[in-house]
C-alpha cells in the first residue's frame, strides 16, 4: 500500500470524517455549516477533521474572505469510493423503509388513558 492510500484509509476510518465527507459529497459547504450540522462536535474539532481530509486529498478548500468552503474530491478515494457510496445508500434506504413502515403500520393505535379527578 502506498502512502496516499494509507492516508485515505486513515482519514475515512473516523466516523466523524465520514460524516463530513457525506455532507460535502455533492455540494460545497462552509466550515461553519458543516459544524452546525454536527452539534455534538466543537468547531475546532470539525476544523481538525477538515484538515485531515484535506491533507489526504479527500476535500478541497476554497477561501472567500474569512470563510472556507469545502467540497469532497470523490475520485481521490479510489476503490473506497464505491464502498462509502454503497454504505450511504444502504443507510438511506433503511431509514426510508423504516419511515414507510411506521407510516403504514396497522393495528390498534394506543389511546391516551383518561384519569379521573378526585374531589
Amino acid at each position: 500500500m502506498d502512502v496516499a492510500s494509507h492516508a485515505v484509509l486513515q482519514a475515512v476510518a473516523s466516523p466523524r470524517r465520514r460524516e463530513i465527507l457525506r455532507l460535502v459529497w455533492d455540494r460545497e459547504l462552509a466550515a461553519g455549516a458543516i459544524a452546525d450540522a454536527m452539534p455534538d462536535v466543537t468547531f475546532g474539532a470539525v476544523s481538525l477533521h477538515l484538515r485531515t481530509l484535506a491533507d489526504a486529498g479527500l476535500v478541497t478548500a476554497r477561501a472567500v474572505h474569512r470563510n472556507r468552503f469545502y467540497r469532497a474530491t470523490p475520485e481521490a478515494l479510489g476503490p473506497v469510493r464505491k464502498v462509502l457510496e454503497r454504505m450511504w445508500d444502504d443507510a438511506l434506504w433503511k431509514l426510508k423503509l423504516e419511515a414507510e413502515l411506521e407510516q403504514t403500520r396497522r393495528g390498534p393505535q394506543q389511546q391516551k388513558r383518561r384519569t379521573r379527578r378526585t374531589r
